[in-house]
């Protein structure tokens, strides 16, 4: 098991650096209501600037069926939102900005602004996940500790949930190499409570914590999946040590999958329902790991390569006209429960795609419409 060479680091060329006024602004769009990372980022590639995209909110809303418009965060918002996080060691990043995750920017989701505290050069160094159950058996929390010292002693950065159990594991034993803790709440509502001198050491030992919620937000249930996208997105692959059926551990499995990460798993006794889900994951294609060099030897060659920003479907199509209302019933009539491609909406309703996103945009805005991972989108 080799060492990486040298100071080994995630990036894509060129770097960004956001404004004051840019950041304000990209902070005002997501914070306003019924938008999203993916809903930001249709709506900036659509409008050119999130400037341009906040003046045209009320009339998308309007236009896609809204009985009056969402709440748009105002500038002054923003700004009180970013004072205060400075004052709490906060950075707002942008996706390309040095501190941001180089692999966490080419995910379809990826947050427009990330909260960082911390050491920003960790989190420029490449990543293994490591997540599994809250209730790990004692073998298990021994053996995710042993992976993330051997892989922090290879150059590795560890990055997980801060959960109890083999995410607490994790942590610990990487904290001399450098770790990550992924947070579902705001950088000041640690969950559980009782990790606040986890998160402390890590901070103290150049590791790092990001959110994409504001100060004072306590993590929610629907906030749990969320986060997870985080850790996959950010990482090279993700390792599950052990996880029941139904479990966290393999929703955060699935997001990496759909990411195009790596997923790894460590196998566990049949008669033992913590290990039923990396078994299954295993059935299903996963790398089995019994030692940390099976995770480095299937992660080299992905390191080998140069990352590359992942091609975008013309989102930037310029829009002719405004959609007229038999393109928007015609598009509507084939929407329903059930999640359908943008492609498919394409096809089947004979617009154009910018007509189709732009139908999309002011159901969204409406608060009628949901997007899915894959380009998949149904109505509310």
């Amino acid at each position: 098991m080799l060492p990486l060479q040298g100071d080994a680091v995630d990036a894509i060329n060129p770097s960004v650096e956001l404004t004051e006024a840019e950041r304000i602004d990209c902070l005002r769009l997501i914070r306003s209501d019924n938008v999203g990372p993916r809903t930001f980022r249709s709506l900036v590639d659509h409008f050119g600037s999130p400037r341009a995209a906040l003046e045209r909110l009320p009339d998308l809303a309007r236009r896609g069926g809204a009985a009056r418009s969402g709440r748009i965060c105002s500038a002054d918002e923003a700004k009180a939102e970013l004072a205060a996080s400075r004052r709490f060691g906060i950075d707002w990043l942008a996706p390309g900005e040095d501190g941001y995750p180089a692999r966490l920017a080419m995910i379809d989701d990826a947050p427009p602004l990330l909260a960082v505290r911390g050491d920003t050069k960790t989190l420029m160094r490449p990543m293994i996940a490591i997540v599994g159950s809250r209730n790990a058996s004692g073998a298990g929390l021994k053996f995710a500790g042993q992976l993330a010292r051997e892989l922090g002693e290879a150059g590795f950065v560890v990055i997980s949930g801060l959960a109890r159990g083999v995410d607490q594991a994790a942590h610990r034993a990487s904290v001399g190499s450098g770790t990550i803790a992924v947070l579902a709440g705001g950088h000041d509502c640690i969950y559980p409570p009782e990790h606040g001198d986890l998160l402390a050491a890590i901070l103290d030992h150049q590791g790092a914590a990001i959110s994409e919620m504001p100060l004072g937000h306590e993590p929610r249930a629907r906030d749990f999946p969320r986060r997870n996208r985080l850790i996959s997105g950010a990482s090279l692959g993700v390792v599950v040590v052990e996880a029941a059926h139904r479990s966290g551990s393999l929703i955060t499995a699935r997001m990496a999958a759909e990411q195009g990460r790596e997923v790894f798993a460590v196998p566990g006794s049949p008669l033992d329902p913590r290990a039923a889900g990396t078994n299954d994951l295993i059935k299903q294609g996963a790398t089995l790991v019994t030692e940390a060099a099976d995770i480095i030897n299937a992660v080299q060659p992905i390191m080998e390569r140069p990352l590359m920003h992942p091609a975008r479907e013309p989102d930037s199509e310029p829009f002719e006209s405004d959609p007229q209302s038999h393109d928007r019933d015609q598009i509507t009539g084939l929407l329903g429960p059930a999640p359908v491609t943008i492609d498919d909406l394409v096809r089947m309703s004979g617009a154009s795609p910018a007509i189709v996103r732009i139908v999309l945009l002011e159901l969204e805005l409406a608060g009628k419409l949901e997007r899915h991972g894959g380009g998949l989108v149904s109505l509310l």
